[in-house]
């Protein structure tokens, strides 16, 4: 089968085209093939290739296989799935640490990790939702805010900070949403009370300290700013860092807070019907094909546009 592999430590030319025996029915106890359609591109992967993460990533050194959200048609039955069904999910990566990835043609998961995907809702759709619908539920169970408490959204144009606005909104908090310019209207229809346009993280915390002279209540950071936007938290405030490289040291009586999504199938079966029924928006900014993986790196390095770039297989 064919396989996208880290080749080596370094920038996106170090993805490469190669082959790997298919996985075997029954060949891993416990985890069942699913033939994949459609592969997210992760922040997280980028960071891993380039090896900003090997320290935590162990004794695994490349080739490996990166990519943690799939979605695709199940090969081998599991109970309430028969073979064929679409189905999504996400491999946590750096829980399993085995360099399987779902930049590849079939991949082997845990039946726990996946969700049914309604007919109505396309492969890409899908791909792009597991992991970034994950971080952003569960790093706002991490944050524990009351409802009516204010919430700084950064990178919400993007799919994990569209969705925490969304699931913000939903909670009952005031969302506050940094975004890019000309999205500033569809982010207020998914949820956000008050938006601001992108600029330093100086002019970012100006823009949001002049709307809220007595500072938020918690910051989901998902743009991965740091520390630079501690001045807009209250004194006892909370801030969710999404990256170990962007963990500001605390300060103030400020509560830091970290996330690594797990698998919750229950939640993803959930946003996968919300999508279907409308409900929840996700973005997708671009469709390639997997030869072009390296490409992909290329442009979500770039900041090509917000949204998730799905590798079609």
């Amino acid at each position: 089968m064919r396989v996208v592999e880290v080749t080596a430590y370094g920038g996106p030319e170090v993805l490469r085209m190669a082959r790997r025996p298919e996985p075997e029915a029954g060949d891993v106890p416990g985890r069942v093939r699913v033939r994949l359609k459609a592969a997210g591109v992760n922040q997280a992967d980028l960071r891993i290739r380039a090896g900003h993460y090997a320290d935590a990533v162990g004794a695994l050194t490349p080739p490996f296989v990166l990519g943690t959200d799939f979605a695709g048609k199940l090969l081998d039955p599991v109970p309430g799935l028969e073979p064929g069904a679409r189905v999504a999910g996400f491999v946590p990566w750096y829980t399993e640490l085995t360099g399987e990835g779902t930049y590849a043609e079939i991949v082997r998961v845990a039946p726990e990790w996946l969700a049914p995907v309604p007919d109505d809702v396309e492969f890409t759709v899908a791909a792009s939702l597991p992991l970034a619908s994950a971080t952003a539920q569960q790093g706002l169970d991490r944050l524990t805010l009351p409802p009516g408490a204010t919430l700084l959204v950064t990178g919400a144009s993007a799919v994990v900070g569209r969705l925490a606005v969304q699931y913000a909104s939903a909670a009952g908090l005031r969302v506050v949403a940094v975004v890019h310019e000309g999205d500033e209207s569809e982010l207020r229809v998914l949820g956000a009370d008050h938006v601001i346009t992108r600029g330093t993280p100086e002019e970012v915390v100006a823009k949001v300290l002049e709307g809220d002279p007595d500072r938020v209540h918690a910051i989901f950071d998902g743009a991965l700013v740091g520390e630079a936007l501690l001045p807009v938290l209250r004194d006892d405030g909370v801030f969710l860092a999404l990256a170990p490289d962007r963990v500001p040291v605390p300060e103030r009586d400020i509560r830091v807070e970290t996330v690594r999504a797990q698998p919750d199938v229950v939640r993803l079966k959930e946003s996968l019907q919300k999508v279907a029924d409308r409900e929840l928006t996700t973005r997708v900014a671009d469709v390639m094909p997997l030869e072009e993986a390296a490409e992909a790196h290329r442009r979500a390095e770039a900041g090509h546009r917000p949204g998730r770039i799905i590798l079609m297989i």
